[in-house]
């Protein structure tokens, strides 16, 4: 059997856009003899959805767009994702035989932690198919429900399926692919069965697909992978009836009661027709795409989440500010490597505290990188506030006001360029300095997108360096240099907040893994900066909810993965 797993970059509500990709998939498979094509999990609508679910003419819009593509299926079998109903709606998959819709899966276990919201919109299916094509037997389920022991996949093993097809809008974060791929061959192994996972690719909102589709065999090893961040068609020739063999040789299955407690009635097998006739077909040579570093997972992440997010908004360029600094330096390069540098303008805004050294950075950077530069000095605007407020601000020294005064000038000529020429404006804060609240309102986090916003201080240096590896972009200086912004004289950020490496690791445990303050104290920590750090986390809960939408790289993002109270006076301590 000659299967292809279809790794698109759906768009959310695109449904026209979404079908033509799944008919060029179809067109491009039957040039090489497909037996069985699988599209990811809601490929149709692309994922998630959200709040569209609760629209019904959007609902009658998908079926509609299936029912153009179904009769399009003629000559091999087809598995795709989209909105079923029947009254209420479901996250579904659709098996699609020689241009006719032969049944339909309907996902019985719905997420929701993290991102995930399925319970809000879908009811759980309550039915377990397996499709017959020929001897070969396909069990189909979708993301989550292949992610318990005695899920779907379990039944559909023992009643027969050599091959299971999950289909999967699985967001990315670092580390998840290895997690994927020991769970699956762990699958495999136990149900002697043959997994092929097939996820979507690119950005929607704050979450990014990574893709990396892949077959394990019935030993657990990966036979076949996509790339990352990348639209493929991976291919790949599987001989299902070396699963019986192997089962002769295991036989755990025969001790297994076949009925679930899940379903209502046992495992339904819907015959779909002959078997795959061999023909002529061009040859396929296995593709096992190596894995990538954690760097360069990262960097790509955020490269194809921005792309994304710009092109899909309908932006064509975009602007930040560029400081001298590392975050905005880093923020650039991402930017030029996924929209290319002709649509990337950087904004110098000095001040009368900026150094020369971090003009000088700045425009090296933007040489280095081809970006076009304005220059726009803040000091006379800057005079203009202080004079305008010199009367209610009478006998009060200066402090954190003027410093956020000059962020917030940046902001309104940032904006005002948006507005202007149609630019997105993209922000620099990174991770570190959103947990804590180092950041100025209607300021430095004016603008549509932040592509730092799930990056520690500690892991973009490490990006920096990896994007230099690349092609040295990022002046050695600004990797070097103590980080500052540089709006009163001499500061650094060490003067208002730990070491980076210090708070990174607080930060690590604190929001990352939800840790009590006492266990935290445990990994060696002093008190009152654990204590000041939580205090800082809490009370800037407020800010973070008037941030804009940023790449999620980590497993706890800021925003839809990490949701606490603005009024809250728990602390722990």
């Amino acid at each position: 059997m000659r299967l292809a797993l279809a790794q698109i970059n759906s768009t959310v509500g695109d449904l026209e856009g979404n079908r033509d990709k799944i008919l060029s998939m179809v067109e491009q498979a039957h040039g090489l003899g497909v037996d069985l094509l699988a599209f990811p999990e809601l490929c149709l609508t692309g994922y998630p959805p959200e709040d569209l679910l609760l629209k019904p003419q959007f609902i009658l819009d998908n079926l509609k767009v299936l029912a153009e593509i179904i009769p399009r299926c003629r000559g091999l079998t087809v598995i795709l994702g989209f909105v079923d109903q029947d009254q209420d709606i479901y996250n579904a998959a659709a098996v699609i035989h020689d241009g006719q819709h032969q049944g339909t899966y309907r996902k019985m276990f719905l997420p929701n932690y993290g991102v995930f919201d399925e319970e809000r919109y879908f009811r759980a299916g309550r039915e377990i198919s397996v499709f017959s094509l020929g001897e070969v037997k396909v069990g189909v389920n979708i993301c989550e429900d292949v992610w318990y022991p005695e899920g779907p996949h379990h039944f559909q093993a023992l009643a027969g399926a050599s091959l299971i097809v999950n289909l999967n809008a699985s967001p990315y974060h670092a580390g998840k692919r290895e997690q994927r791929e020991k769970m699956l061959a762990t699958r495999a192994l136990d149900n002697r069965v043959i997994v092929a996972y097939v996820n979507t690719v690119g950005g929607q909102d704050e979450l990014v697909f990574d893709g990396q589709s892949f077959v394990v065999d019935p030993e657990g090893q990966v036979i076949a992978r996509a790339g990352a961040f990348r639209e493929e068609l991976l291919v790949v020739d599987l001989h299902p009836e070396a699963v019986f063999r192997t089962r002769l040789h295991d036989p755990r299955h025969r001790k297994q009661p076949i009925l679930p407690e899940a379903a209502d009635a046992g495992v339904n097998l819907v015959v779909l027709g002959a078997e795959p006739r061999p023909g002529q077909k061009p040859r396929v040579e296995p593709r096992v795409a190596p894995p990538l570093s954690e760097e360069a997972e990262i960097y790509a992440a955020l490269v194809v989440g921005t792309r994304d997010y710009v092109r899909k908004n309908g932006f064509t360029k975009v602007l930040l500010g560029l400081s001298g600094g590392i975050d905005s330096s880093l923020t650039a390069a991402i930017a030029a490597d996924a929209l290319g540098p002709e649509n990337v303008i950087g904004v110098l805004m000095p001040s009368p505290y900026t150094s020369q050294e971090s003009v000088e950075d700045a425009l090296e950077l933007a040489r280095n990188l081809g970006l076009r530069t304005l220059t726009l000095s803040i000091n006379e605007l800057f005079s203009t506030y202080q004079s305008v407020l010199a009367d209610p601000f009478r006998g009060r020294e200066g402090d954190v006001t003027e410093e956020n005064i000059q962020a917030r000038i940046r902001g309104n000529l940032l904006m005002a360029l948006s507005n202007k020429f149609g630019w997105l404006l993209l922000t620099t804060g990174n991770k570190s300095e959103m947990s804590v609240g180092y950041a100025t309102l209607y300021g430095d986090m004016a603008g549509g997108f932040a592509v730092l916003k799930d990056v520690f201080k500690t892991k973009v240096y490490a990006l920096a360096r990896y994007r230099n590896s690349l092609g040295p972009v990022i002046p050695e200086r600004v990797l070097t240099k103590a980080p500052s912004a540089e709006l009163k004289p001499d500061q650094v950020d060490q003067d208002t907040l730990p070491p980076y490496p210090l708070l990174d690791a607080i930060l690590e445990a604190y929001v990352e893994q939800d840790l009590p303050y006492e266990e935290i104290l445990s990994r060696g920590f002093d008190p009152e900066t654990v204590k000041r750090v939580i205090y800082l986390v809490d009370r800037s809960e407020y800010k973070r909810r008037q941030s804009p939408p940023g790449v999620k790289i980590t497993p706890r993002a800021l925003g839809k993965d990490r949701r606490m109270p603005i009024t809250n006076r728990y602390r722990g301590f």
